[in-house]
């Protein structure tokens, strides 16, 4: 069962990748819509979302726990406090800018990702792929420059955490792709959704943020954050990670942009500025033409084999 489903993704995991992107570009229409604070959000997330994972993993896949060495439980964890400041600052930012903005910064993530991989891990990657996620960058520059002045609308706030929601998750994401290189897909999302999980309830405590006596409307949304974003979305960019490299998904997750201004025009009625129309073309451009190069490099290596 468990070779059938590594099968599975393995041959369609670029399909599968882009699928991800569909269900997580509906994260910045959720989150703007539920009233709960960002604690809450992120806590009933996770408590919904963990035992999806947990309960398969505790029952029959135990013996990959015990597989897991120390140095990977620790960089686990760090992921998955990651993924808590990503989430955090992402639920803030969705409610201090608007959706357009607030997604297109967030999937500045590549850049990180990219100078994680080149500084960190010390891996070559082609000029052209770079080209293309700097052309990503000054989209998003176009973006938050002209939004700067919309300042006495909170925008520029919300800006700057959607930018921090990029950072976090792009090392978020640079973690992953070395822990899944050892890890088995549905033990490391168990174990990262666990160890975000921990944060946020620690972050309840602290807080004293309540958990309870919200709307019936909020936790109808946050269980359709939960099958949609949480596992739909995040779960899937994890188990891909072990078929193809950190940069690919992170570059491919940044294409949400597309998806979740369309949503946000049908869903919430909010038209975008024609600058962020404009940077939103950039991003796209520049990931396209990061796909693209990508792919000449990959058939130019083959070929020099």
């Amino acid at each position: 069962m468990i070779e059938n489903r590594q099968g599975f993704i393995a041959r369609y995991v670029k399909i599968i990748v882009v699928l991800a992107v569909v269900a997580g570009s509906s994260s910045g229409i959720f989150g703007s819509v539920i009233e709960a604070p960002s604690l809450a959000i992120g806590f009933w997330r996770l408590t919904l979302g963990v035992p999806f994972f947990a309960v398969p993993v505790l029952l029959k896949q135990r013996y990959t726990l015990k597989a897991v060495s120390k140095k990977e439980y620790l960089l686990t964890f760090v992921a998955g406090a990651f993924l808590f400041g990503h989430f955090f600052t992402w639920f803030n930012a969705v409610k201090l800018t608007n959706i357009a903005s607030a997604v297109v910064l967030a999937a500045l993530h590549p850049l990180v990702v990219l100078a994680i991989t080149v500084f960190v891990f010390r891996k070559k990657v082609g000029v052209r792929p770079v080209m293309g996620i700097v052309l990503a960058l000054l989209g998003g520059a176009l973006i938050a420059g002209l939004d700067y002045n919309q300042l006495s609308a909170g925008n520029f706030a919300g800006d700057v955490l959607a930018f921090l929601a990029a950072v976090f998750m792009g090392v978020y994401f640079a973690i992953g792709s070395e822990v899944r290189k050892t890890v088995p897909g549905s033990t490391y999302v168990f174990l990262v959704f666990f160890a975000c999980w921990i944060c946020f309830t620690a972050g309840i405590i602290l807080t004293g943020t309540p958990v309870l006596g919200y709307s019936t409307k909020d936790y109808i949304y946050i269980i359709g954050m939960t099958l949609v974003c949480q596992i739909g979305a995040h779960a899937v960019f994890n188990l891909c990670m072990g078929y193809v490299d950190s940069l690919y998904v992170s570059a491919w997750e940044s294409g949400e942009s597309v998806f979740a201004i369309i949503l946000g025009i049908i869903f919430l009625g909010q038209m975008p500025e024609s600058w962020e129309l404009l940077g939103s073309a950039v991003v796209v451009v520049g990931l396209l033409y990061y796909n693209y190069s990508t792919n000449l490099e990959q058939k130019e290596e083959k070929n020099e084999l």
